[in-house]
């Protein structure tokens, strides 16, 4: 039963005669006032600043705030995906904050210490709950304090005292020191071993109703609720609307102030615009990391072909930038074929699912051929129309015993490549482009005993399709569905062929699997290991993405992320509003249908009809609508090109209110 105490005299008579009582630290021992966390984050990385400031260290406050912003966010998104449990710790956030602002980890401890004066200032005694605490201890009960946080127990015990002094708690437990989580429960237990005593006789006090009071119950402990108003979140909320607000101004009048960009081709376009952006994905790809490394055993797996691309770049960085990371990385021959194989044989809803939206208007046998391979001597019935409902009949019918043979062959030598790459590891992680994640979806599927996760450019459920597994997949970048005016990192969704090819290097797609003269397992797309291609070979675009990097200074974290910012404005010019050398440096033709297919699509397609009507209906139909507007309406673009934005951005704004 939850007990929820009506005032503090009733809270006396509540608590009994427990041998521990433990109470909860934040909003409950220590009320917090109405500055939100975002605040409180912008008024240390201020006051950072400042310090750094007088030892002539180069780390303007609005760095430091979106490295502390991002390095924090990115650390509960890889705890969260590794589903272990365990707790993020302050000391890792701010270190890696550092190494990606290109300041020395010596600086983590004098962080810490403007934390604590943070705190101080953005907290109040609760002096009643205090009073009834001491009553009991000076009849005999012991006093604890357990706090989900990710401060050390010492900083923790630091703000109990002063506030409250040293006679009030006999001892305080961080999840953050222990790896767990009153959340899960597992605090708790550590907590009355720890404590000798059993949980029946801990009373536990606290506001969160599900860590404080439900968790605490299922343990077998009495808890009592003390919630705070829904006045005081609502004003807190709105507190830190108010300063993400003034930090996007701050973000948009800075890179407001920009030389005028020179590029005349594509390799400029990727040095000037793209390489700085590519830095800053690389970045967030360590920070991701460097979290999963701190609880598992790792193992990056780029991903043929956008992931290898990503793989060159990020290596580059990580030596740049001098980013530490000892987790495996190790390029993965796959596609959404080859991990729609492992998919169908376990007989998921989700290869169906996308063998259905790749494969509308085919027929059985188109479907056979791209899974299997090969061309088979199939009877009428796989000259039907695809359906959902009939190709797992068929495939694993007594008609489908060639195809099905050659799809358990080609997973075999698959699974081969995959244990070898994944071998000693106890956590899989994707890096590729994006957008869906369905590569993710699809070998998960099909190892269900692996923990596969995804960490990509940008995530987006654009044709509104299952996103069971997107708790799983991470867009470091972007995670929406749509363009948002909100959101300038969101205008690459009106482009997303840019930053697909601009990954890929010039191999072919993974379809088939065999083995070479030592045994290996080899795929047609040829040696793609590390080292093995010259990525500017095809692909301007990369190759000054690459010249970009080796350009940076050693240690030149600060040059990348101010460049960023930068960077983001433009490419978003360059995408929505493209001028003819826009047209010419991010034009990228033809690309494949894939899916074990030959055919193309062109991004930007000549409408065959000139009237002028049928020519403006056809853009609808455009991949880059924007570019086929300004290659077919060079002089009616600057009316047509405001319109679409207006339309893009609505849509943009509804999807967040849905939301």
């Amino acid at each position: 039963m939850i007990l929820r105490v009506s005032g503090f005299k009733d809270l006396t008579s509540r608590i009994g005669t427990a041998d521990v009582v433990s109470t909860d630290v934040f909003d409950t021992l220590l009320l917090r006032t109405n500055r939100s966390e975002r605040s409180r984050i912008v008024m240390g990385e201020h006051l950072f600043a400042d310090a750094l400031a007088k030892r002539r260290l180069n780390a303007p406050a609005d760095m430091l705030i979106d490295a502390r912003l991002q390095s924090q966010r990115l650390a509960f998104r890889a705890l969260n995906s590794g589903g272990a449990g365990g707790e993020v710790r302050f000391c890792n956030v701010v270190a890696r904050q550092l190494r990606i602002c290109g300041l020395p980890d010596s600086l983590v401890s004098e962080r810490l210490e403007i934390e604590l004066r943070v705190e101080k200032a953005s907290l109040g005694a609760n002096e009643r709950l205090a009073k009834v605490l001491r009553a009991h201890r000076e009849a005999g009960a012991r006093i604890i304090a357990v706090s989900d946080t990710t401060l050390p127990a010492t900083a923790v015990r630091a703000l109990i005292e002063h506030f409250h002094g040293t006679d009030l708690v006999d001892e305080v437990y961080s999840s953050a020191d222990h790896g767990m989580t009153k959340r899960d429960g597992d605090l708790f237990m550590a907590t009355a071993k720890a404590e000798s005593v059993s949980l029946d006789r801990i009373l536990h006090i606290g506001d969160d109703l599900h860590a404080d009071v439900k968790a605490a119950l299922a343990k077998g402990m009495s808890a009592i609720h003390i919630p705070r108003s829904r006045l005081r979140h609502h004003l807190r909320s709105a507190d830190g609307a108010v300063a993400e607000a003034r930090r996007v101004l701050r973000h948009r009048e800075r890179a407001a102030i920009v030389a005028k960009t020179s590029y005349d081709d594509a390799a400029s376009f990727g040095r000037e615009v793209l390489g700085p952006i590519v830095t800053q994905f690389c970045q967030l790809i360590w920070l991701y990391a460097a979290q999963a490394e701190a609880t598992h055993r790792p193992v990056l797996l780029f991903c043929a072909r956008g992931g290898v691309g990503i793989r060159e770049a990020f290596e580059r960085v990580l030596a740049k930038l001098d980013l530490p990371l000892e987790a495996r990385r190790e390029n993965i021959m796959i596609s959404r074929l080859v991990a729609a194989r492992s998919a169908l044989l376990a007989k998921s809803t989700a290869a169906i699912e996308e063998l259905t939206r790749e494969f509308r208007g085919s027929d059985f046998a188109e479907v056979a051929r791209a899974l299997g391979g090969s061309t088979y001597d199939l009877p009428d019935a796989w000259r039907e129309p695809f359906r959902s409902d009939g190709f797992l009949a068929l495939l694993f019918g007594q008609s489908g015993g060639d195809v099905l043979a050659d799809i358990r062959s080609q997973n075999a030598l698959f699974a081969r490549h995959f244990d070898k790459l994944t071998g000693g590891s106890d956590r899989v992680i994707l890096c590729d482009t994006g957008l869906y994640g369905s590569t993710q979806r699809l070998l998960a599927s099909g190892f269900p005993d692996r923990r596969i996760e995804t960490i990509q450019f940008a995530r987006s459920n654009y044709k509104g399709h299952s996103e069971e597994h997107f708790p799983k997949v991470a867009g470091l970048l972007v995670e929406r569905n749509r363009y948002s005016p909100i959101s300038i990192q969101s205008s690459v969704l009106r482009y997303w062929h840019l930053i697909e090819s601009l990954f890929e290097p010039a191999v072919q797609s993974v379809r088939l699997f065999s083995e070479d003269a030592n045994g290996e397992v080899a795929g047609n797309c040829g040696n793609i290991t590390c080292g093995a291609l010259d990525h500017s070979v095809g692909n301007p675009l990369l190759s000054g993405v690459l010249s970009y990097i080796n350009a940076l200074p050693a240690g030149g974290a600060v040059v990348a992320n101010l460049d960023a910012e930068r960077a983001w404005r433009r490419l978003k010019r360059a995408i929505t509003q493209p001028a003819a050398r826009e047209l010419a440096c991010l034009g990228v033709g033809v690309r494949s249908v894939d899916f074990g297919r030959t055919e193309t699509v062109s991004i930007v397609k000549q409408a065959k009809d000139r009237r002028l009507t049928a020519r403006l209906m056809s853009m609808k139909a455009q991949l880059w609508r924007e570019g086929a507007i300004a290659r077919e309406f060079p002089v009616l673009k600057h009316a047509l090109l405001p319109v679409l934005g207006s339309v893009q951005s609505l849509r943009g704004i509804m999807e967040c209110f849905r939301r």
